[in-house]
């Protein structure tokens, strides 16, 4: 058995292997709510034969969304649309997840399809909250920086949300604290500027996230299992890096976060990253050495036998794919072929096995 098809088990979740799908933003939403492009494009890759597949950046909030057309869960009405696409996930024999996020600064934007640029007031701009009023490029306007009134809210929205993904029956939740959003704008110097106890040194930095991450815990049921996605290196000077990471996902560990998602870079569009395959495995390898936590590896994993070597050497326990589930959303059942696995089928799909 390739350890790629080793069942993972989180607090008291099964997940029958270790192929994961990223959260990926389809911004097809109507206000916030899921329809049947959501079912289709999400139940395929469970029928696929992934072991967990997750939701994409869900806001907590209307102001918390990326674009009008992404995801949200801030009402029952949100929950209850989700109910179908989660059980249906469930029923093919994979966990189903959602990630829950605020986008700060960088929300309030078109669709990429149409350009990804910040909308006009005409087109129903919203004001933008941050840590700080930078804005995130040139040509996006200064985000307002939040009160701590406001932060409470927000925490408050964390939480709110959490219960409803609950209701929607969803068995894991993963927290956005990456690419640039609210939460990594908290955590990375080039985003936070404050000059209270939410800004300056590492422990102020992480002050916010760490509160948001433990009123989720609070709210989210002790057998269920909770994971943050970080970006674990901002690939900038005097920024957010590894060492930073390690030290914040310790503490994360400490209020009962289960796996950190390792991602990286969004914090700013001018910082190339070195895009190559497995660029960000490192990362996943260096905090699940140096904390004991579980993490998934992520970006640019396109290969079986190249998944395969990172959970089989220890770099990760689980691998979380993006662009090739968009590509293939029977990757799963693909990769058990390759590696020679004999892996559960569909009934329905049976005939085209061999």
């Amino acid at each position: 058995m390739a350890e790629l098809f080793n069942p993972l088990i989180l607090r008291r979740v099964r997940f029958r292997n270790r192929i994961f799908v990223s959260p990926m933003c389809q911004y097809s939403s109507d206000e916030g709510m899921p329809n049947d492009w959501h079912l289709v494009h999400l139940g395929s890759r469970a029928v696929g034969g992934a072991g967990l597949v997750v939701v994409e950046a869900s806001a907590v909030s209307p102001e918390g969304r990326i674009s009008p057309r992404d995801s949200g869960l801030w009402s029952e009405a949100h929950a209850d649309a989700f109910r179908p696409i989660a059980s249906f996930i469930r029923d093919q024999g994979a966990i189903p997840g959602i990630q829950l996020a605020h986008a700060g600064r960088k929300a309030s934007v078109h669709v990429p399809w149409k350009g990804g640029g910040p909308l006009a007031p005409s087109e129903g701009a919203w004001q933008t909250l941050a840590p700080s009023p930078i804005p995130f490029s040139p040509s996006h306007p200064a985000p307002r920086a939040l009160t701590e009134q406001q932060m409470d809210q927000i925490a408050e929205q964390f939480r709110a949300s959490t219960r409803l993904a609950l209701r929607a029956g969803f068995e894991v939740i993963e927290i956005h604290m990456a690419h640039g959003y609210l939460l990594h704008e908290f955590l990375s110097p080039l985003a936070n500027r404050r000059q209270d106890r939410y800004g300056g040194d590492f422990e102020n930095r992480i002050r916010f996230p760490l509160r948001v991450a433990e009123a989720v815990r609070q709210a989210w049921p002790e057998q269920l299992p909770l994971f943050v996605r970080i970006s674990a290196s901002d690939w900038a000077p005097e920024a957010w890096d590894i060492e930073q990471s390690v030290r914040f996902s310790r503490r994360l560990g400490e209020l009962g976060v289960d796996l950190i998602d390792c991602s990286s870079g969004g914090i700013a569009p001018s910082i190339q990253i070195p895009l190559t395959p497995g660029y960000q495995v490192p990362f996943a390898a260096r905090i699940r050495q140096e904390t004991g936590l579980a993490t998934g590896a992520v970006g640019l994993i396109t290969e079986p036998r190249q998944a395969e070597q990172i959970i089989s050497s220890g770099q990760a326990d689980v691998v979380f794919l993006a662009r090739a589930m968009l590509r293939d959303p029977y990757w799963a059942l693909h990769a058990a072929q390759a590696l020679a696995v004999d892996v559960p089928w569909p009934d329905q799909y049976l005939r085209a096995r061999n």
